[in-house]
Formats: structure tokens, C-alpha cells, sequence
């Protein structure tokens, strides 16, 4: 059962309470932050990876990613190849106004060309100049933090293991068949007995 101004007494309790305790208000933008590791900020575009596959522009829920780009002929790469077309990317952009950091875009990328950059002084006072292009997307790359050590007691990678033995086994396919190669010499090197001169009626 409450009494009356029972809210009042606890709200000053806690103003009490907090009054004695030391402040704990960051002086931003004079002390920066400390964010965590794994902090969505703007995305960095690493533009060398990137094939224009446009998986990252179909799968965001807020068509926020803006890609144009072109056709080049590459001339075949050996006499008497064929020629090859590839996309050349003349435009990646993000409007920040509506990306609503989800990371759709680059859980999807396929070749690693988007990454989370914990940078997040990018306001500005007209929302027009919040769609950044790939030059300032570039720039944010320098930002993005290095991944995680792996632990050394996880399990090894399905990829890398298969990988290995396929290594391994090519390896000692080719010692055996060194070491084949080898013996086939050694035996070419002896003169065969039925070769042999017969000298056991010598001297008698």
C-alpha cells in the first residue's frame, strides 16, 4: 500500500543517491568514446573487390545503395583465347538517410568489398549531402578496424582442412613417384647378367 507523494519521496531518493556519485559525462567532442569492437558506424567500400554482382543493392530492405556501371572488353589473356567482358564500376553510393545499418549488404557481398567502420562523425546540416559517394566510402576503409584474432582452440575451417589434405596427398604422390623415377634409374645403370661375358671356363 503506497501513501501519498510515496513517488515523489523515492524520485528524490535516487536524485539524492546520484548527487553524491561522481559524474560520469563524457566531454564529447573533447574526449572521444570508447566504442566497442564490433560498432556500426558508416560502411567502407573496398572498391578492388568489388564485381558490380549488385547482390548488396537488390537485398537492402531500403534500396538505400545506388550502383551504375559499364561493360569493358578485355583482350584474351594467351593467343588464341577469347575475349572477355567485365563490369567496371563508375558509381557506388549510400544514402545514410535511409540506411537503417542492418548489414544486409554486407553479410551478402560475396568477395568481402563492404566493411563496418566504427566512424560516425558524419552529420551534416543538409540531408541531401548525406548520400556518400565511393570516394568518401574509400576513405572510411582506412577506419575499419582489423578482424579478431582466431582462437587457437576453435576447430579448423571444413575448407582449409580438405585443402590441406588435398595438399598433403599431392605431395606424397609426387615423392613416390620421385622415388620411382630414381629406383628405374638405378636399375637401367646395371648391365643385366645374361649381358655378362661367360669367363667361368678360364684357366681350366
Amino acid at each position: 500500500m503506497s501513501f501519498p507523494g510515496s513517488g515523489l519521496a523515492k524520485g528524490l531518493a535516487v536524485t539524492l543517491r546520484t548527487m553524491t556519485k561522481r559524474s560520469v559525462t563524457a566531454q564529447y567532442p573533447d574526449a572521444q568514446p570508447d566504442l566497442a569492437p564490433r560498432t556500426r558506424g558508416v560502411i567502407g567500400l573496398f572498391e578492388e573487390n568489388c564485381t558490380v554482382c549488385m547482390l548488396c543493392a537488390r537485398e537492402c530492405p531500403d534500396w538505400c545503395i545506388y550502383i551504375d556501371s559499364h561493360k569493358e572488353t578485355v583482350p584474351p589473356a594467351a593467343p588464341g583465347g577469347r575475349e572477355r567482358s567485365r563490369n567496371v564500376l563508375d558509381r557506388f553510393a549510400i544514402d545514410f538517410a535511409l540506411c537503417m545499418y542492418c548489414g544486409i549488404c554486407i553479410e551478402v557481398c560475396p568477395f568481402d568489398a563492404l566493411f563496418w567502420s566504427p566512424e560516425f562523425e558524419y552529420a551534416e546540416t543538409d540531408i541531401r549531402e548525406l548520400t556518400h559517394e565511393r570516394d568518401k566510402l574509400r576513405e572510411w576503409m582506412w577506419t575499419v578496424p582489423e578482424p579478431p584474432a582466431l582462437d587457437p582452440a576453435a576447430e579448423e575451417p571444413k575448407e582449409l582442412a580438405a585443402a590441406r589434405k588435398a595438399a598433403d596427398k599431392l605431395a606424397a604422390q609426387q615423392q613416390a613417384d620421385a622415388e620411382a623415377a630414381r629406383a628405374a634409374d638405378r636399375t637401367e645403370g646395371q648391365p643385366a647378367d645374361q649381358d655378362r661375358p661367360d669367363t667361368s671356363g678360364e684357366g681350366t
